[in-house]
């Protein structure tokens, strides 16, 4: 063991994350790692489409430009060492870009690149593996954008060791920036299994930033005057791996179990089977605790043996899209919008079947206003204003073309009250697609380089394989107290926090309970069954939803399977990754004794 207490920072949630972070963090001092994420399946894509237009491309610019450049003076006087998967699928390029900086500025830092996670042009060797969830086949080879393999910690912590202030990976697990920041610090070996779950939960915890610190809560209007203002988060950890999540002192936002607890259950499945490179998690026993004013204490993350594989993300080009956002106005403002919806359909339909170009493989109609995302079709004669989206898919980009020319034609024959017409037409983007399957971790190979030299690595490849399920202990919800009072019902929202997220084509609903007494009244009344049916127009039925429960924080997991149309930029969807589902179902009322409410 190196050092006691590590204070870890978290400044970056996506690729376009607010800049403000590095300052605001340097400020506080007594930091002694930032850590950026900014990758996404769908940004891998993106990326990779940069990188075949310009070779020089294809990673966050924004991490050297505006998170490095005005900071790296204070970064090296602080001696805080930073890590970022900001490489994207070039962290050569980035790294380049980033020694340009600091050479520039007359600074000693030492930059390292972790690469390998790049598979794209060995792409051949995935042929025949089938999609992990799906059971999809392979798709051609030739709509394939990108191909990387989620990497680990470990190579951080090498680079690390090997004396780098600023580590630059491509893909690897979004928790693993934080997780090798510990392993370097500790020393932990790969047999400690339930620090490097409890490590991974932090890197987990912080990953998104100001998720963690306010954004996105349940109970937002306590937080919302500061969020201008939101702190990022800050996790320190001991050598025994418990840790504490805070925020700089005078940041706006708030950490409470409250905040902390739904960020933990964001974007995550079965708690018990949370699968990463170095370590299989339990989170189902995790404990949090406010210990003083925006500090929550957590413990209790177990660790199993690291799979045999690597998770791969193949993104790819399936066809075309395009969609445009009208605004409709006055009486019977929803069923006009959506006679106006069928009118593009209609019209467009003519067109494509005038020029043998076939039907469109999808066709959306979202009319925002009358409850579209609560499942409600039947316009109300009392909604004067609604948004109506429109949007379409097809193999060929002049079909998509043909759509949008047609929906514009028809703006004068609409209803009317039909307005967001004006300023240029929208044009068709390639449908991008996520394959997931899994690889043997020895046909990976990891380069770890320090200022051009570079360092040896090797993963072991004994461990666990995904595809042998890894039995869960039973976990089983309490039953609810005997009561002779007259039941009332009250809004989910009264009883619990919910945080959701998205995975691909799969949603997750995270349900928190407020108190451990409430936790048995909600389970009752939020079965497969009847969480199938607050989602009815997104998800097929209750065979594609799975509860787990998670007796730690005293809380529910939902995940729904085939529940975002595809998902990401594949999806037509106004909410193409469940972001607001967790709203949705926080409006279901529950039953449950009137003195428990009170109490």
């Amino acid at each position: 063991m190196r050092e006691r207490v590590l204070r870890i920072a978290g400044a970056s949630g996506f690729w376009g994350d607010a800049s403000l972070a590095t300052k605001q963090l340097l400020d506080e001092g007594n930091i002694d790692f930032i850590v950026y994420d900014y990758l996404a399946e769908i940004t891998m894509s993106i990326m990779a489409r940069a990188r075949k237009a310009d070779p020089t491309k294809g990673y966050a610019a924004d991490f050297v430009s505006a998170a490095m450049h005005p900071n790296l003076k204070t970064i090296k006087e602080q001696g805080v060492k930073i890590v970022s998967n900001a490489g994207g699928v070039n962290p050569i390029a980035c790294a380049k870009a980033l020694r340009a900086v600091i050479d520039e500025l007359g600074l000693d830092l030492k930059v390292a690149t972790i690469t390998g996670d790049d598979l794209l042009s060995s792409v051949e060797k995935l042929e025949g593996t089938t999609e992990m969830f799906s059971g999809e086949p392979f798709p051609n080879t030739d709509n394939i954008v990108s191909v990387n393999a989620y990497l680990g910690a470990y190579p951080i912590a090498e680079a690390l060791d090997s004396g780098a202030d600023i580590v630059i990976t491509g893909r690897c697990v979004d928790s693993a920036v934080t997780l090798g920041a510990c392993i370097h610090t500790f020393g932990w070996d790969r047999d400690e299994l339930d620090k490097l779950a409890q490590a991974s939960l932090a890197g987990h915890i912080i990953e998104c930033g100001t998720q963690a610190t306010g954004g996105n809560f349940t109970d937002w209007e306590r937080v919302i005057e500061s969020l201008t203002e939101a702190g990022y988060p800050i996790a320190q950890i001991s050598n025994d791996a418990k840790f504490t999540i805070s925020k700089p002192n005078k940041s706006g936002g708030e950490v409470s179990v409250g905040t902390v607890s739904e960020q933990m259950l964001y974007e995550i499945g079965d708690p018990q089977q949370y699968f990463l490179p170095d370590v299989v998690c339990d989170f189902s026993e995790v404990r949090l605790e406010q210990i003083g004013l925006d500090e929550v204490a957590v413990s209790g993350a177990k660790g199993r043996s690291a799979p045999a594989t690597y998770k791969i993300c193949v993104t790819w080009a399936d066809g075309f899209r395009a969609g445009h956002v009208w605004t409709m106005i006055g009486r019977r403002a929803a069923e006009k919008a959506r006679l106006f919806a069928n009118q593009v359909e209609s019209r467009s339909n003519l067109q494509l079947r005038s020029l043998n170009m076939g039907e469109f493989t999808e066709f959306s109609v979202e009319v925002i206003g009358e409850g579209s995302q609560f499942g409600v079709t039947d316009s109300s004669d009392g909604i004067q204003e609604v948004d109506v989206k429109i949007a379409a898919k097809h193999a060929s980009p002049k079909a998509v073309g043909v759509f949008l020319k047609e929906m514009i034609g028809l703006a004068l024959t609409a209803p009317p009250g039909l307005t967001g017409f004006a300023g240029a037409r929208a044009k068709p983007s390639p449908v991008v697609r996520l394959f997931s399957c899994l690889t043997p971790k020895d046909l990976v190979d990891i380069q770890v380089d320090v200022d051009g030299i570079e360092c040896d690595y090797h993963e072991p490849i004994n461990g666990t394989k995904l595809a042998e399920e890894i039995a869960a202990i039973e976990k089983h919800i309490p039953a609810v107290a005997t009561s002779k009072e007259t039941l009332v019902q009250v809004p989910l929202e009264t009883l619990a926090w919910a945080r959701s997220g998205d995975k691909g084509d799969k949603a997750n609903v995270g349900v928190i309970a407020r108190e451990p007494e409430y936790l048995p009244w909600i389970a009752l009344t939020l079965s497969n069954k009847k969480v199938a049916s607050v989602f009815k127009h997104f998800v097929a039925d209750e065979d594609h939803v799975e509860r787990f429960y998670l007796p730690g924080c005293h809380a529910l997991n939902f995940l729904l399977h085939n529940a975002l149309g595809g998902g990401g930029i594949a999806s037509l969807r106004s909410d193409p990754q469940g972001k607001a589902y967790s709203q949705i179902l926080l409006q279901t009322p529950v039953s449950l004794p009137p003195s428990l409410i009170n109490r």
